[in-house]
């Protein structure tokens, strides 16, 4: 599938949206969302649905399926500006989009950052998980698909538990493995917005950051 790029305006409305995070200035704005935001969007994640499932991931051109909504739950937040000025799409094991294991590629208006793993992993899941990381076998593995992520500039968030929960062994170069309620790789700061993702070279380009971080995803697909 052919595709030219993603259109600079994309940025241009983030950019707007970050500045007067209003419903009166999204509503008068609306032409511009639906070009430059939902409708680039969801071609980009067309062309890349390709490519993705030859990752062994799905990509689902619909909103909030790959591309997740740009307005914000303020329901429970303290936070009540209405929208999220990123374009945020998310290829996952399966059609369970920000449930499962997955890939996230976040751009905002002056950067880009992805990631990848799974975040708020169950007390099953969890021992599953921890019992995993204790095998070695599964254990490399993880420790390879780490390097993997490292690669493209993703690194595990600080560990949530200050302790070693018992009974597991405490080793010091993997003991952090298991203090870990959630599974993340990620870019801790944004990287400046890259010229291909303007070019048609944005699918090589956000192919190759999913190719290293999809390891990850489907280690946590088997093992947890």
């Amino acid at each position: 599938m052919s595709y030219a790029g993603l259109p600079r305006e994309t940025t241009r409305f983030l950019a707007g949206l970050a500045a007067e995070n209003n419903r009166d200035w999204f509503e008068s704005h609306r032409a511009e969302y639906q070009a430059f935001w939902l409708n680039a969007g969801l071609d980009l994640i067309a062309a890349l649905s390709g490519p993705v499932s030859e990752l062994g991931l799905t990509a689902v051109p619909k909103l909030n399926a790959s591309l997740r909504r740009i307005h914000r739950d303020t329901r429970f937040s303290r936070d009540k500006r209405p929208y999220d000025p990123a374009l945020h799409m998310i290829f996952s094991v399966g059609t369970a989009f920000n449930k499962e294991p997955g890939v996230h590629i976040v751009l905002r208006p002056d950067g880009l950052g992805y990631g990848a793993g799974l975040y708020g992993l169950s007390p099953v899941a969890q021992d599953r998980y921890r019992q995993s990381v204790c095998n070695p076998t599964l254990r490399t593995s993880l420790q390879a698909a780490l390097e993997m992520a490292k690669s493209v500039g993703c690194t595990p968030d600080e560990a949530d538990l200050k302790r070693l929960p018992k009974p597991y062994p405490t080793e010091p170069e993997w003991e952090h493995l298991l203090r870990r309620k959630s599974v993340i790789v990620r870019t801790q700061a944004d990287i400046p917005l890259p010229d291909w993702l303007f070019a048609p070279t944005a699918l090589q380009g956000i192919t190759d950051l999913v190719a290293a971080l999809a390891p990850l995803v489907h280690w946590l697909q088997r093992a947890v």
